[in-house]
């Protein structure tokens, strides 16, 4: 086995991935660190209820709950579903694993509340992707205690993918599971167990195994418990691999067979994680998102602050990739059909990148260069994005137009936002994915707003001058033509949403009666 690059000074040694799954410590010392959570179920446990059905985060049949010790969260556990396709063994350290063969011993060995529902419903006909259901219906039962709408579970339930039953006989499951006798979830000995690992391991955790794509070579898990940790390490191996929660590079090992090489995790870092408001303590002028923040925290903060982003959060993936999935690591990832990117360049957000203790900060428009390339230095990496929240007068929107409405990748993604002084667009910005090699601006489009009315002809005139902005291309997803078009219309859908006179109410352009 060669030698690793060896690590930079450190009190911490390498150590068995330690978390809870049905009661017990599990201590796993020998399985490559690119094991996903899904394999090790299935082919170690022998727990074969969680199914494997598409092997990147998309179907669902794969859905697990994963608890975290917080002392904030009901029974000092934080639940949350995930893929347990793409999720990697060593991310399970210091947490607890529920699958579905754990949902009927949280009552007593019978069937739990959203298992009798599916029955007495008939939400389950050839039966592969139940599991995955049931996982996602008990991590919505365990987080109200009363029914929830049809349009919430539809949003729990729109990481599941089901293609013979469909889904009005599970979402009638998920109404009637609220009407059968409440069962309590008794977490109090699982964040007993959680607080024990937490207090038994402080610094750095490292795991270190064979490399399952080069077996030859020895790989490393690298967690470290904060930011300035994180920042030492990245620093002294600029050539690891930074994850967050894998929602794409898990692909890379499912999908593509890659080697990783080391790791450098962020899951970890509670600092990386927070949330806060950017600007004067007096008048904060917006949010500083940290870039551990999960894009489930990010995009429900930003939506509760500007209700126009409310759909998009809910379209943005699925709640299990959302749940794992950070904002920094989609921004990082600078994908040109990402959600992200261009509700944010839309919205002015700025980019803080670490260096060691050093910090730089750039607007978010000049962060990409050319198709997944961007303007990150060996050795750094996203520390926070800084995003600006509408100051009156501002009129902000975001569009995502794909194949499926939920849980589906973009074939185009507008952020639009204009700033009117009295009766004149003062500032305009238009960015969109899909359209270019990046997420960008639309520079003449913004040019034919700022500066006049707010008026169906200034509309028209965007629409022309976007033609001008963007060369797009054809894929399995739409046609050059077809983005083309519907990016214009989009603009059309903006004007006609936010005109001064008579704009659309939100009630006739959503699908679910809207917030907006």
């Amino acid at each position: 086995m060669s030698a690793p690059i060896p690590l930079p000074p450190t009190e911490s040694s390498p150590r068995p991935v330690r978390f809870m799954h049905q009661g017990e410590l599990q201590s796993i010392s020998d399985l490559p660190p690119t094991t996903t959570v899904l394999q090790w179920l299935r082919e170690h446990a022998h727990c074969t209820g969680t199914k494997e059905g598409c092997a990147e985060g998309d179907c669902g049949a794969c859905t697990v709950v994963l608890g975290q010790a917080d002392a904030s969260a009901p029974g000092g556990v934080a639940l949350k579903s995930v893929n347990a396709c793409i999720q990697f063994l060593p991310s399970l350290d210091g947490q607890a694993l529920f699958t579905v063969e754990d949902v009927a011993a949280t009552n007593g060995g019978q069937p739990h509340p959203c298992q009798q529902a599916l029955v007495d419903c008939h939400g389950s006909q050839c039966g592969f992707c139940t599991p995955g259901f049931v996982m996602s219906l008990w991590h919505l039962y365990q987080h109200h205690d009363h029914a929830v709408s049809r349009e919430d579970a539809a949003d729990a339930l729109s990481g599941n993918l089901c293609r013979c039953t469909g889904y009005r006989p599970i979402l009638d499951a998920a109404e009637q599971m609220y009407k059968l006798p409440r069962v309590a979830l008794d977490l109090a000995p699982v964040a007993e167990a959680l607080q024990r690992l937490q207090a038994e391991d402080a610094g750095t955790f490292i795991y270190e195994a064979r490399d399952a794509a080069e077996p030859s070579r020895t790989a490393r898990f690298i967690a470290p418990r904060t930011l300035d940790e994180l920042a030492r390490w990245r620093a002294a191996l600029p050539q690891a691999r930074l994850l967050a929660g894998a929602t794409d590079i898990g692909l890379w090992v499912t999908k593509q067979f890659r080697a990783l090489g080391d790791i450098l995790y962020l899951g970890r870092v509670d600092e990386l994680q927070a949330i806060k408001p950017w600007g004067p303590a007096d008048a904060p002028e917006g949010l500083e998102i940290n870039a551990g923040a999960s894009l489930e925290q990010a995009w429900g903060t930003l939506a509760r602050h500007v209700r126009a982003l409310r759909e998009i959060w809910l379209r943005f993936a699925s709640p299990p990739v959302r749940h794992a999935g950070t904002l920094g690591g989609n921004i990082a990832n600078g994908s040109p059909i990402g959600d992200s990117a261009p509700v944010l360049l839309a919205m002015g957000a700025e980019i803080v990148l670490r260096h060691g203790e050093a910090t730089r900060t750039l607007p978010l428009s000049d962060f990409y260069l050319d198709y997944m390339k961007n303007a990150m230095q060996p050795g750094e990496f996203v520390q926070a994005l800084r995003v600006p929240l509408p100051p009156p007068g501002s009129a902000l929107r975001a569009y995502k137009i794909s194949k499926r409405r939920d849980s589906d990748i973009s074939a185009v993604c507008a952020g639009l936002w204009l700033r009117l002084e009295g009766d004149v667009i003062a500032e305009a910005r238009l960015a969109f994915g899909g359209m270019a090699a990046t997420a960008r601006r639309a520079a003449k489009a913004e040019a034919a707003l700022v500066g006049q009315p707010w008026t169906d002809a200034t509309m028209r005139a965007a629409q022309a001058a976007l033609a001008q902005d963007f060369t797009p291309l054809s894929d399995m997803r739409a046609t050059a033509a077809y983005r083309q078009r519907v990016a214009a219309n989009l603009l059309e859908r903006w004007w006609l949403e936010t005109r001064p006179a008579s704009p659309l109410k939100a009630d006739v352009i959503q699908v679910w009666p809207a917030t907006v």
